[in-house]
């Protein structure tokens, strides 16, 4: 079965640490993610602590290493969360993703949903197999 990655965009005010006013997010977030567990979808979920306390490695052209610690300036582009889930197929996992309650109440902000590559509990080559698989038929609807 197909697993998907329901991405947490972060607002201003998580890369500041803040939490939001609002008493009833934290149990209507564990009354859903325990409704996705109850049936059977829920694989992981967590919050994220801001980009100030993490680091990237960028690579260059010759696949050199170079540590950049945070915090990191597109808020836009960076994730505050994620729920792990395993679905029959896109429809199911969209159908979970518009019951997501909305993560910082009172400000826009946004959830990105993708599917993970399959083959992460298969045997290395099986995996790199379907990986590459993927891949192919990737560039091929592209």
């Amino acid at each position: 079965m197909p697993r998907y990655m329901i991405q947490v965009r972060a607002t201003s005010m998580s890369e500041a640490g803040e939490f939001p006013d609002d008493p009833t997010l934290v149990p209507r977030m564990m009354a859903f993610h325990d409704e996705m567990a109850q049936a059977g979808v829920l694989l992981d979920g967590a919050g994220l602590q801001p980009s100030s306390q993490g680091f990237r490695v960028h690579y260059d052209a010759a696949g050199t290493p170079a540590v950049v610690d945070g915090p990191f300036a597109e808020t836009k582009e960076l994730v505050a969360g994620y729920t792990l889930i395993e679905v029959r197929d896109r429809d199911e996992a969209l159908a979970w993703a518009r019951r997501f309650p909305a993560p910082f109440p009172g400000m826009a902000c946004c959830i990105e949903v993708r599917p993970l590559m399959g083959g992460i509990d298969l045997p290395p080559e099986d995996a790199e197999r379907l990986i590459r698989e993927e891949l192919a038929a990737i560039r091929q609807r592209g």
